[in-house]
């Protein structure tokens, strides 16, 4: 007697958390596409602007605070915080100003509720770069708060 109890029991708790599961996933896919836009949007119009430019007021609106960076550059490993990177771009001459060729390209973004993961092909001077960016909705606005970079070579 006690096990059909409590498999009816199991059963509806099974029911409801994969009704509140089919729920979310409506309300996630429903958002998809309007947060993959603006996730692109911010990475062209902000991110790989303020990269070419070397407009670090532009390029720091795409970044949490706290963000960190990390990879290889060069065949050399890579740790900057956010003020240390922004200092460099703000200290180097811009890809806009060298005359050096520059493409940012988005590869792919892939987004789960308030997270995303964009993955980014940056060529500039003499960097070939993959870069994996995590990004955060935070206060309604997707930033940067976490950067992986590999400079594969020419």
């Amino acid at each position: 007697m006690k096990f059909p109890i409590l498999s009816s029991i199991l059963f509806l708790s099974m029911t409801a958390a994969a009704q509140q599961l089919s729920t979310y996933n409506v309300t996630h896919t429903k958002n998809f596409v309007t947060d993959s836009t603006e996730i692109a949007r911010i990475l062209s119009d902000v991110y790989f602007k303020g990269i070419y430019e070397g407009d670090t007021d532009l390029l720091a609106t795409a970044y949490y605070p706290g963000t960190l960076l990390f990879g290889d550059a060069g065949s050399k490993p890579y740790f900057k915080t956010l003020a240390q990177y922004l200092d460099g771009v703000k200290n180097r001459q811009s890809p806009k100003d060298s005359g050096k060729p520059f493409k940012g390209e988005i590869l792919s973004i892939e987004i789960t509720n308030s997270i995303a993961m964009a993955k980014v092909h940056v060529r500039m001077y003499d960097f070939n770069y993959f870069e994996l960016l995590s990004i955060h909705q935070l206060d309604g606005k997707w930033v940067i708060v976490n950067k992986m970079i590999s400079d594969v070579g020419l």
